[in-house]
């Protein structure tokens, strides 16, 4: 007879979270920063997400992979996420691409981030690994999916989105069986294969991929001998496992976390200037479809002391205000008013300024008389007195980085240029 299993299989796991990546359609956002450090929902990185996730799932063996602009990223998660404790089988490591394989080598792809730190995973002994993407939105109990690979014997189980098939071209698309059993694996494909009973759909790669430790190292190891090899799951693990063993679909509506005020399976990727501000905009709706008060299943991030949000002056046209809005802590509204706009930490905003659709990260000083709508600010900018943003296109694209929906992205740089 089996013996039931009661310990949770996430605390035989590692999560390994892949935060090297440039992050070049973000423009000027990643020019000090890597995608996963950039800044979102008022106080959190996009790289909190996954972390959460794996922390709120169960896992307490972390690895994080950093390679391009990743001083602001490890700095972040030295300050937030360094309460695991070795005397509790925990761990935490941040692992910068440092020639540990090779004393010329970088991560040449998301594989070889990997297979360079072999020795460390393997000196923790994890049973499953858990590899993740450290740059997209989303809450989701990797437990689930944990227990999904163990069911279904698979070698390698692949988290999938449920997208519109005219929406999946630009994604990595499984061509499932009526199992769910990958059939084939196809990269950004012209006419992306069906999913069995609902053709209209396809299922996309969210980057999420669950193995037995021992596989994984082995298969790593192959493809590092390979010369041909590209050295990415995307383009040479995943097809290798799903031609020569046997790859599962995960569909993230069985795992997704939600509380009862999200309506509908939350993922975003914030790769670029309008996708990044858009989600962060949509959280000042009334009922946001990303609900970040939820307590069951909460997003950590380094919790900075700082004082309350302050609002002050009540003259008519001077008057501190925030309509629909998020406010972090530190900000001080001065006689300014906010509609529809999410402030970071530290912001002041000064006496007649007006910032409607405004994304504005931490440290930012606007001054007095500024109109900005739908803009996208910087850490650290201070926009002067009487700038206006977001009212006439060809200014706008003439001073700032405007995007194909007229969200203009502000730094210091820019603001220095300027002829005022």
């Amino acid at each position: 007879m089996t013996e039931k299993r009661i310990q949770p299989l996430a605390r035989d796991a590692m999560a390994y979270v892949l935060a090297g990546g440039r992050g070049s359609r973000l423009k000027e956002l990643t020019d000090r920063r890597a995608k996963p450090a950039v800044y979102f929902g008022g106080k959190a990185r996009i790289i909190d997400f996954a972390l959460s996730n794996a922390l709120n799932s169960g896992i307490r063996r972390i690895g994080v992979a950093t390679q391009y602009k990743a001083h602001s990223l490890i700095r972040h998660l030295q300050h937030g996420w360094n309460f695991f404790r070795p005397e509790r089988n925990e761990s935490f490591d941040v692992l910068p691409a440092s020639q540990r394989v090779s004393e010329t080598q970088w991560y040449e792809g998301t594989a070889d981030a990997v297979y360079q730190n072999i020795d460390i995973i393997e000196s923790y002994g994890p049973e499953y690994m858990v590899i993740l993407a450290g740059d997209h939105i989303y809450k989701m109990d990797y437990e689930q999916m944990l227990q999904q690979h163990v069911d279904s014997g698979a070698d390698v189980t692949i988290g999938c989105l449920e997208v519109p098939r005219e929406e999946a071209t630009g994604f990595g698309v499984m061509h499932v069986d009526e199992k769910d059993d990958i059939i084939a694996f196809v990269e950004k494909p012209a006419d992306p294969p069906g999913i069995p009973g609902n053709e209209d759909f396809a299922l996309a790669s969210m980057g999420i991929y669950v193995f037995h430790t021992s596989f994984l190292m082995d298969v790593l190891r192959r493809d590092a001998a390979d010369p041909a090899s590209s050295r990415d799951f995307g383009k040479d693990i995943i097809p290798y496992i799903v031609s020569n063993g046997k790859a599962v679909a995960h569909r993230f509506a069985r795992s997704c976390v939600r509380s009862d005020f999200e309506r509908t399976p939350y993922w975003r990727d914030v790769g670029t200037i309008d996708a990044y501000w858009q989600a962060n905009i949509d959280l000042t709706d009334i009922v946001p479809d990303l609900d970040l008060y939820d307590k069951s299943w909460p997003i950590w991030s380094y919790a900075e002391i700082t004082p309350p949000a302050k609002f002050v002056h009540d003259d008519e046209g001077r008057r501190g205000s925030a309509i629909s809005s998020l406010v972090s802590g530190d900000c001080i509204i001065s006689g300014s008013t906010l509609l529809r706009s999410l402030l970071f930490t530290g912001v002041r905003a000064n006496s007649y300024s007006r910032l409607e659709g405004a994304v504005i990260l931490p440290k930012v000083q606007i001054g007095r008389h500024a109109r900005l709508t739908n803009v996208v600010i910087d850490h650290g900018v201070v926009i002067p007195e009487g700038l206006v943003v977001g009212e006439d296109p060809e200014i706008d694209a003439r001073r700032f980085r405007r995007s194909e929906n007229g969200v203009c992205l502000i730094t210091q740089t820019m603001i220095d240029k300027l002829d005022i």
